[in-house]
């Protein structure tokens, strides 16, 4: 007997997914869609525009938020950078008004990949690396 998603098991719970734009978050944000969730689709790389990536690659939240959809659920796609204290208030004032809780938070916010440097570099004790940087991640 194969397994298949309850298309219900979420149904009427708010997720959002912070970093849901490729990798483990997409995945997640769309398992969560599978279930039935209103699942909102947080990251920098938008087709608004993607100034603020680090990637510069063709993925975009708005994808996601489609394919949570596509799959059951309900996609919101919200551009926020992680790193602006002021753009995360913004998206807890926004969750708060528009949906006045959230069931299922996800952090996926990955910032490193320019951080690790070239081979070389990797494996550097944790002491060598750049405070600033490391809040970063």
């Amino acid at each position: 007997m194969a397994w298949s998603p309850d298309p219900d098991a979420l149904r009427g719970r708010l997720a959002v997914v912070a970093g849901a734009t490729r990798g483990a978050g997409r995945g997640i944000a769309a398992a969560l869609g599978e279930a039935g969730a209103t699942v909102v689709c947080t990251g920098r790389s938008s087709r608004c525009g993607n100034r603020d990536s680090d990637y510069h690659r063709p993925e975009t939240i708005e994808e996601t938020a489609e394919l949570v959809t596509e799959l059951g659920g309900s996609g919101v796609a919200v551009r926020v950078d992680h790193l602006d204290v002021t753009q995360v208030r913004m998206l807890a004032g926004r969750l708060k008004a528009d949906y006045g809780h959230i069931d299922i938070l996800v952090n996926d916010i990955w910032g490193a990949e320019v951080l690790k440097g070239p081979p070389d570099t990797w494996g550097r004790p944790m002491w060598q690396h750049d405070l600033d940087d490391g809040f970063r991640m």
